[in-house]
């Protein structure tokens, strides 16, 4: 029988549960991506992800992955959440653990979401199982963020990103053509478009819908393109924008039903109050709350990214800094102090990480 050894070696497995989970960010939302590890004396027999969403989940896909299921009784399961204990799109991974007969199972940490919230250890526990919590429970929590942002503060992800220049602008006065302006080199557009596959939306003001006409999708990545959300305060939008083609879907939310825009299987409307200017970020991230949505990036514009700040509605900042320099222009948005940066260089962009503490 796999023996309960000391917490270095569960350590050690639950993070390796945690690098296979992460070949389901981008593809699992609103589920978690979680990692599942199956271990027979000493030896890794089986391992598993979370699959798209409406697919199995981690340990579902590690116990199919065992290739002798009589193992199954003497092994320890490791996973990063704890087992789902209802019915969602799939059967409860607590049962199928139980039905195996697996005696002891490692978890990194407990799931916040009040259909599971304790319920899945309580199951295994009352059907004999050993179960350890909170193995490296910190790493495990950072892993699934966007899952507990979402069920803990009833709000999304969110990750703010803007690029500006040397000297502090993010887009000049006036423009010739409707399209962006670069600032940033080919390397750090192409690790944005890396960032939009991992994030379930996409945010953006209807200024930079009219002044870039962008699609906001994946191109230069590959992976899915993300949920677009677009604001209309004053419902200047038409049809015609690349944001409303068909290769994702677009929230618009609004003051009011546009007449431009008609509702279809790719195009939700929405409707906040646009004059209660002390919560506007907070009626936006009900939207999306209401729709499910765990993480978005928002790219802009200036007052869109600076109305977050303002209510204090962030969790991270990504902000490159170029060597362009425009001497005028639309300034960046002002972040608050945050002590947590990260700073790397990619080519000559600086790109400044700040977690909001």
């Amino acid at each position: 029988m796999e023996i309960f050894r000391g917490m270095k070696i569960h350590e050690k497995y639950i993070k390796r549960c945690i690098e296979i989970a992460k070949n389901g960010l981008g593809t699992t939302a609103p589920n978690p991506m979680v990692g599942c590890v199956i271990v027979h004396n000493n030896k890794i027999i089986a391992e598993g992800f979370t699959s798209i969403y409406g697919g199995s989940h981690a340990e579902v896909n590690a116990i199919k992955a065992v290739k002798d299921s009589s193992l199954l009784s003497n092994a320890t399961l490791y996973v990063t959440l704890e087992p789902c204990s209802h019915f969602g799109k799939t059967p409860p991974c607590s049962d199928l653990i139980i039905k195996h007969n697996i005696k002891h199972v490692v978890i990194g940490c407990l799931d916040s979401n009040p259909l599971v919230a304790g319920r899945g250890i309580a199951k295994l526990k009352a059907a004999g199982c050993e179960v350890i919590t909170g193995v490296l429970e910190k790493d495990c929590r950072e892993h699934h963020k966007r899952f507990f942002t979402f069920h803990e503060k009833k709000r999304p992800y969110i990750i703010l990103k803007w690029a500006e220049t040397a000297d502090g602008f993010i887009a000049p006065k006036q423009k010739s053509e409707m399209k962006p302006v670069w600032i940033t080199n080919a390397y750090s557009r192409q690790l944005v478009h890396k960032w939009r596959a991992e994030e379930q939306a996409i945010l953006v003001g209807s200024k930079t819908v009219q002044e870039d006409n962008p699609s906001l999708t994946v191109r230069d990545w590959y992976g899915n393109n993300p949920i677009r959300i677009v604001l209309n305060p004053k419902d200047g939008l038409l049809p015609s924008f690349q944001v409303f083609n068909s290769e994702a879907k677009t929230i618009v939310i609004g003051s009011q039903k546009n007449e431009t825009l008609q509702p279809s299987e790719n195009l939700i409307l929405e409707v906040i109050n646009w004059e209660s200017q002390h919560n506007l970020a907070k009626q936006i991230c009900n939207v999306l709350w209401k729709h499910q949505i765990t993480s978005v990036i928002i790219e802009g514009g200036a007052q869109t990214l600076q109305t977050f700040i303002n209510e204090n509605l962030w969790d991270e900042a990504r902000i490159f800094i170029s060597e362009v320099e425009f001497n005028s222009g639309v300034k960046a948005p002002i972040l608050k102090a945050s002590e947590s940066k990260t700073t790397q260089n990619i080519s000559n962009d600086t790109l400044r990480i700040y977690k909001n503490d």
